[in-house]
């Protein structure tokens, strides 16, 4: 939605003032219009999606989204795999829709790198980014153990 409604669109003539909600939210609470708890005390991994992430350039207000619900005794612990060099879920590539006869999906294989970070909460800043990882959570035997979140979802329960 974000790259469609802000480049796919301006050029056919539209001209849009898109912001990506994550954005959105970082400036509310850089201007102290929103004022979420900081009451998450597990560290926590981010997903950068590949449409706010490489084709949008945003890498900064996600975390800092997520830096504002976590205690001062937790921590976002990176994926190896991260921001500009960060691995796709599938979602975008329309993996969601594929089924993969041989080999790993894509959001199994992303889901295992965020599982070897040894955290157990994934945060991610796009709604097709947490169905992919929700369906991998799954697929790997991780429902009780792990959990999935938007960091908008985050924000709204601590507010």
């Amino acid at each position: 939605c974000l790259t469609t409604l802000k480049n796919d669109y301006g050029e056919i003539g539209a001209d849009l003032e898109v912001t990506h909600h994550s954005e959105f939210i970082s400036q509310l609470i850089k201007e102290k219009k929103i004022n979420p708890d900081n009451t998450i005390d597990e560290d926590i991994t981010f997903h950068d999606a590949c449409y706010v992430g490489r084709h949008h350039g945003e890498y900064d207000a996600p975390r800092e989204v997520l830096q504002s619900v976590l205690s001062k005794d937790a921590n976002i612990v990176e994926m190896e795999r991260n921001k500009e060099q960060s691995f796709c879920c599938g979602a975008g590539g329309g993996n969601m829709w594929y089924e993969i006869k041989s080999g790993k999906r894509i959001n199994v294989e992303r889901f295992e790198e965020a599982i070897d970070t040894g955290v157990k909460k994934v945060a991610t800043s796009c709604n097709f980014c947490m169905i992919m990882m929700e369906d991998a959570r799954k697929v790997t035997g991780q429902d009780e153990s792990m959990e999935v979140f938007d960091i908008a979802e985050l924000v709204a329960e601590r507010l």
